[in-house]
């Protein structure tokens, strides 16, 4: 009986172990244009992510970016075939809808996503490089 009580406590302790090392694995961060273009930078070995329609991405993205619309049917599926391992920056037009592709792509078990707050609104403002 108490070698039972035991284990189940080493159990539950074990599972609350691997649950935090898990979260701390994937992370995601909202960050301002000037970090963002500073960690995009600084990051060899990266997927810069545009969630904007075509349309948008056509009048203007960030250099190297990959455009896969989150309004489409086949976001989540066109997503996961990225490279989980590298560090993944993602932007929209204001933010809203690369905040929610940033949860996704956490779901999905990216492990580390850098969301873009105020998109490509507030890089322009910033009078940050547009490739058009």
């Amino acid at each position: 009986m108490k070698s039972t009580v035991l284990l189940r406590k080493g159990l539950f302790v074990l599972a609350a172990l691997l649950g935090v090392a898990y979260a701390h694995a994937q992370t995601v961060s909202s960050v301002n244009v000037n970090e963002f273009e500073k960690r995009i930078t600084a990051s060899k070995e990266k997927t810069i992510l545009d969630v904007r329609t075509v349309d948008e991405f056509t009048q203007g993205h960030l250099a190297n970016a990959v455009n896969i619309d989150f309004y489409k049917n086949d976001f989540k599926q066109r997503v996961a075939k990225l490279d989980k391992a590298k560090p993944v920056f993602v932007y929209c037009l204001a933010g809203g809808r690369s905040s929610s592709a940033a949860d996704i792509l956490k779901d999905l078990g990216f492990k580390q996503v850098i969301n873009m707050e105020g998109g490509m609104k507030a890089w322009s403002g910033a009078k940050k490089p547009v490739v058009k």
